[in-house]
């Protein structure tokens, strides 16, 4: 891997904190999951799937703790869960532990606090964000949400995400701020939505204004993202951040 296959979030974190989000090249996957997939319940070769994270791992100061991700709202512990566990969002508290979210068009989304004590990354597809999972991540935290930086990473981008009446009416029947995240689609009943916005909004709401990254569309760059809704069958990206000693 080369400096080219990752990108390094542009955020005012803690020199002890540290942060990259892998691309989709760099790997030795075959076609269609060319060629950095991380995932390994996409339907790619598991060697490579091996291969790949082995790549990915020379990065990091240990292992990631891989999620199995449902699209809900528990945290795990990265220095306590097993591999595999299910959950959507991870927070470490001690060095060396290594928080993994992997996505392909749902939003990733990387926190620390201030004093560089604690880390966290929460898988936000749309269900996720909705029922409350970058709360959930922040309360984990255990910092006050003045206290927390956010950095949203690569992400299906506004002029992409499509999704029916159902999908805006649960937001905004959460907030009806919700709303300004949603235009109208091409189609009655379809509605384009900015999911950087619902995530900001919900930051917003426990405190948390320093917001970076959020200028990314994973299904209109084909050359360096995963895009699950642009491609159907499809690799896995990865969100990483951890405490160094």
């Amino acid at each position: 891997m080369s400096a080219n296959d990752w990108i390094v979030p542009d955020w005012p974190a803690p020199a002890r904190v540290r942060s990259l989000v892998t691309t989709r090249t760099g790997g030795l996957s075959a076609p269609p999951y060319t060629s950095l997939n991380l995932g390994d319940h996409v339907g790619d070769d598991p060697a490579a799937v091996a291969a790949n994270r082995a790549r990915v791992r020379q990065q990091l100061p240990a292992e990631p703790l891989w999620l199995t991700q449902v699209h809900g709202t528990h945290v795990a512990d990265a220095l306590t869960a097993p591999q595999a566990s299910e959950a959507d969002a991870i927070v470490a508290h001690q060095p060396g532990a290594v928080c993994a979210i992997m996505t392909a068009d749902c939003l990733p989304v990387l926190l620390c606090n201030r004093n560089g004590t604690v880390v966290g990354a929460a898988h936000a597809g749309w269900r996720g964000l909705c029922d409350g999972v970058i709360e959930t991540t922040a309360q984990s935290m255990n910092v006050p949400g003045e206290e927390v930086l956010a950095w949203l990473g690569p992400a299906i981008g506004p002029e992409k995400f499509e999704v029916g009446d159902e999908v805006r009416a649960a937001f905004v029947a959460n907030d009806l701020a919700a709303a300004q995240a949603f235009k109208p689609g091409a189609q009655a009943g379809k509605w384009l939505a900015d999911i950087y916005l619902l995530a900001r909004q919900r930051l917003a709401a426990i405190g948390v204004t320093a917001v970076y990254g959020g200028d990314f569309c994973t299904v209109s760059d084909a050359e360096r993202f995963f895009s699950y809704r642009r491609d159907k069958i499809t690799g896995r990206m990865a969100s990483l951040i951890w405490l160094q000693d």
